[in-house]
C-alpha cells in the first residue's frame, strides 16, 4: 500500500514536470490524462477477486459426513453468501431519520433509534414491534443499545442533547422508567459497551470528555479522560472498547489521530494520557485535515479499523507500536455528508462494511480490499449505521429513510456487481472536485438533517400515513426537566411506555 502512494504521489510529480516543461497542456490532455488515470483506478480496485477460501460444495458434503461442527459458523464468514445479500423488507414505525440500529445478545430483537426521540424494540424476523418508548432525549437520538448479560432489560441511549440516559425494559410492567444517568456539553454519538458487562459502559461527546458509567454507584458518571492534542480539546464521534483487554478503549473524532488509552494508567499529564496514537502517514501534517466518523475493534481485539470523513477505511493492527502505519486500506465509497459507521462483518471480522453518501453500503473482504458486493440502500441516500446479526448472515441497516432494513444472503446468484465501475468513479470525482472536504461534520449533518426535513414536509400526507399505524400506539408522557450535572443519577423524566401487543 505504502508503495503503491509513492508510486502515485510520483507520478503525479512527473506530470506536474512535464506540464512545467511544456509551459501547460492543452485542456483536452489534461482531461484524457485525468481520464486515463481514474479508469486506471477504478481498474484496480475492480480487479479479479482471489479464490475464497471457504468452498460450498466441500463444505456441505463434509457436513454430511459429520465432519464440519462449526458449518455455520464458517458459512456466516463465507464470500459466497456475501455476494447473495439482498434486501428482505424495511421495518416500518419511525416518523424521522434512523440513527442507529443494534442488535440484542440472542440476536431476536433490534433496537432502532430516531431522530423523532423514540426507540423501538423489533421482532425483526416477524417483522413487528415488541415496545416502543419515548426515550426523554430533547434532541435526535444517535444510538441505542441492550447491555449483554441483563436479559435484555437494559437499554442505554445517548443523543445530540448530550444526555446519556438508561432504559429499564421489563417484559410485563407497563410502567417504565428512564433515568439521566450523565451529561455531556456537546452532543453525545456513540455508547461503547464493556464485553460481558450489564452495568458498565463508555460514552464519547463533542465536549472531548469520556465519561465511565457504572450503574452500580449512586452517581453513576465518572470522567476516565479529557481528549486533548497538546491543549486542545478534541470533539468525539466515537468509542469502542478492546474486546480482548476491556481496560483499553479507542476513541476518534476531530482530529485524524485514533487514540487508545488504559484506564489503569491515565496520567493526562504524561502524553494527555494517551498510551498509543495511529494515524495514516500521509494524513499526518495534510492540510485538509480529517476527522474520523467511526472506528471499531475486530472480534479478537486484534485489529482496529477506523473510516475518516472524505477519505478512506484504514486496517491497523492495535498491537503494533503507537505511529506505525495502516496495514490495509479499502476505498470506493463517499463519507462526506454524515457521521457514517463503520463495521466488520463475520464471525472472524472477514468483511468491512460501511455506508456511501450515494446511499449504497459496500462491503469489501478484508483480505484483499476487493469490493465483494454493493447494495442500493436508503432511498434519501445516506447509510449511515451497519450491524451484523451476532450469529446469522444477517444484516440490519439504518440512514435517513424512516425504516431499519434487514438483508440476507437470499438472491439465487451471487451479484454481478453491475454499475460498480461507474459508481465508485462518481465517488471519486466527486471527493477530488468537493473544495469544502474535510468540513465541520455537525454543519454537514444538521444540512442533511434540515434538507430531508423539508423534503419530508413536501409531502404531509405521505408522511402521515407512515407515522400513525405506531404512533397510535404509543403513549407518550411528557419528558421531565433535565439538570445539567454530568453525574446525575437521581429518578428523571416518568416516561409512559406502551406494550405492543401481538
Amino acid at each position: 500500500e505504502e508503495e503503491a502512494e509513492e508510486a502515485e504521489g510520483g507520478e503525479e510529480v512527473a506530470q506536474g514536470r512535464h506540464r512545467a516543461q511544456s509551459g501547460g497542456a492543452r485542456p483536452a490532455q489534461h482531461v484524457s490524462q485525468g481520464d486515463k488515470a481514474l479508469e486506471t483506478w477504478v481498474s484496480s480496485e475492480t480487479s479479479a477477486l482471489p479464490r475464497p477460501r471457504w468452498q460450498v460444495l466441500t463444505a456441505l458434503r463434509d457436513r454430511q459426513l459429520g465432519s464440519s461442527a462449526r458449518f455455520v459458523y464458517e458459512a456466516c464468514g463465507a464470500r459466497a453468501f456475501v455476494q447473495r445479500f439482498r434486501l428482505q423488507y424495511g421495518l416500518e414505525g419511525h416518523s424521522g431519520c434512523v440513527n442507529s440500529v443494534h442488535f440484542n445478545q440472542r440476536g431476536t430483537w433490534l433496537a432502532s433509534s430516531s431522530d423523532d426521540l423514540t426507540v423501538i424494540i423489533w421482532d425483526w424476523a416477524r417483522q413487528h414491534p415488541v415496545m416502543a418508548f419515548n426515550t426523554g432525549h430533547r434532541n435526535n437520538v444517535f444510538q441505542a443499545k441492550f447491555l449483554p448479560n441483563c436479559g435484555d432489560s437494559t437499554l442505554a441511549t445517548c443523543a445530540r442533547d448530550g444526555q446519556v440516559r438508561v432504559a429499564q425494559l421489563p417484559a410485563i410492567s407497563l410502567s417504565r422508567v428512564s433515568k439521566r444517568v450523565a451529561q455531556h456539553r456537546g452532543a453525545c454519538h456513540k455508547v461503547a459497551l464493556v464485553p460481558d458487562s450489564p452495568v458498565r459502559f463508555l460514552t464519547a461527546g463533542e465536549d472531548a470528555v469520556v465519561f465511565g458509567i457504572d450503574l452500580r454507584q449512586d452517581r453513576p458518571a465518572s470522567r476516565v479522560v479529557v481528549t486533548k492534542e497538546n491543549e486542545t480539546r478534541v470533539g468525539l464521534y466515537t468509542v469502542f472498547v478492546n474486546p480482548a483487554n476491556i481496560h483499553q478503549f479507542a476513541v476518534g473524532g476531530r482530529d485524524q489521530f485514533v487514540r487508545i488509552y488504559d484506564q489503569r494508567k491515565i496520567n493526562e499529564t504524561n502524553n494527555n494520557g494517551v498510551l498509543k496514537k495511529f494515524c495514516p502517514h500521509h494524513l499526518v501534517h495534510c492540510e485538509s485535515q480529517s476527522f474520523i466518523t467511526c472506528l471499531v475493534y475486530s472480534h479478537d481485539g486484534t485489529e482496529l479499523l477506523v473510516s475518516y470523513n472524505d477519505e478512506d477505511i484504514y486496517l491497523f493492527h492495535s498491537s503494533h507500536a503507537g505511529g506505525a502505519q495502516y496495514v490495509k486500506r479499502y476505498k470506493g465509497h463517499r463519507n462526506n455528508a454524515t457521521v457514517k459507521g463503520v463495521n466488520f462483518y463475520g464471525p472472524r471480522s472477514e468483511f468491512v462494511v460501511s455506508g456511501s453518501d450515494c446511499g449504497h453500503i459496500f462491503l469489501w473482504e478484508k483480505s484483499s480490499c476487493q469490493i465483494v458486493q454493493f447494495l442500493e440502500g436508503d432511498r434519501a441516500g445516506n447509510i449511515n449505521c451497519l450491524e451484523p446479526h451476532p450469529y446469522l448472515p444477517v444484516m440490519a441497516t439504518s440512514g435517513l429513510d424512516h425504516d431499519p432494513k434487514i438483508w440476507a444472503p437470499t438472491a439465487k446468484a451471487t451479484t454481478k456487481l453491475l454499475g460498480l465501475k461507474d459508481l465508485i468513479k462518481k465517488n471519486k470525482q466527486a471527493r477530488d472536485g468537493d473544495g469544502s472536504g474535510h468540513s465541520n461534520l455537525f454543519e454537514n449533518n444538521m444540512l442533511s438533517f434540515l434538507m430531508h426535513h423539508f423534503t419530508r414536509r413536501s409531502h404531509p400526507l405521505q408522511g402521515r400515513r407512515r407515522r400513525a399505524p405506531l404512533e397510535a400506539r404509543i403513549l407518550d408522557a411528557e419528558s421531565d426537566e433535565s439538570s445539567r450535572s454530568s453525574g446525575a443519577s437521581e429518578q428523571e423524566g416518568e416516561n409512559i411506555y406502551s406494550l405492543i401487543e401481538s
